[in-house]
């Protein structure tokens, strides 16, 4: 494979859930790779520290605060990466939300607003910024999750988003291919970031989990950023529609 191929330089991104976690990496490994990043969530704060990065890697960083629930924000926020960098080539939905609780005691407001997250967000972040692609082409991906072909106990809203969430790349990738817009999903597993702290730092959890995985440890934050970078460049011109795992084997549901 040339190496020029995952060369980002002169190409504009946007992450929307880049204030923490994968989201943040995956703008961090962007900007390494030669892209400009434009950086969208709800903590103002979090966003600058990513921009800080980005811009330490000599790229240049558009923030903007944004509630992904509020469909013209999102829009707006679309419409000001292209208006900060003159193009956007990149859009990386890494927003997201869980809710547990069992399903009897799952509020509708509650199921909602986790649909309303990771799912419609992801929809309305899509569309708004395929506007803008569809004369040169582009690159959508969103971040799925490893656990959607098995049952993850006690999460019915988040589970059933995140399916539905594999379901619209596929949908979009068929949908967008006459206009040279790939769209692909990363699967990931348990990583050590905030979303599964609550399990992670339970040593007789972490434990179960562990040995669940067949690697026997977590992913790291850092780990996701190659293959971003991956299906974000030239080499992945080929690749739409598909949803890639990276759990250290976990969706093999080995004990």
């Amino acid at each position: 494979m040339k190496p020029a191929w995952y060369d980002l330089s002169g190409k504009a991104a946007l992450v929307v859930g880049a204030s923490r976690g994968l989201g943040r990496e995956a703008a961090l490994a962007l900007a390494r790779a030669g892209a400009d990043v434009g950086c969208a969530a709800r903590d103002l704060e979090g966003l600058r520290q990513t921009s800080a990065g980005i811009e330490a890697s000599g790229r240049r960083s558009f923030v903007q605060a944004v509630d992904v629930t509020d469909e013209a924000a999102v829009t707006r926020c679309a419409d000001g990466a292209v208006a900060a960098f003159g193009r956007l080539d990149v859009l990386i939905y890494a927003a997201g939300v869980m809710h547990a609780a069992p399903a009897l005691q799952t509020p509708t407001d509650e199921w909602e607003r986790v649909l309303r997250v990771n799912l419609t967000g992801a929809f309305i972040a899509a569309r708004a910024v395929a506007q803008h692609m569809k004369s040169a082409g582009g690159r959508i991906i969103v971040f799925g999750t490893s656990f959607v072909d098995r049952v993850l106990p006690l999460t019915v809203a988040y589970s059933v988003a995140k399916a539905g969430l594999h379901q619209l790349v596929q949908s979009l990738a068929m949908e967008w291919a006459r206009y040279n817009i790939t769209v692909n999903a990363v699967a990931p597993g348990y990583f050590e970031t905030e979303m599964p702290k609550a399990v992670l730092s339970n040593s007789e959890l972490r434990a179960r989990v562990l040995n669940r995985i067949p690697l026997r440890r977590v992913g790291q934050a850092p780990e996701i950023g190659p293959l971003i970078v991956y299906l974000s460049s030239d080499a992945s011109a080929f690749m739409t529609g598909s949803v890639v795992r990276i759990d250290g084997g976990q969706a093999f549901n080995v004990s």
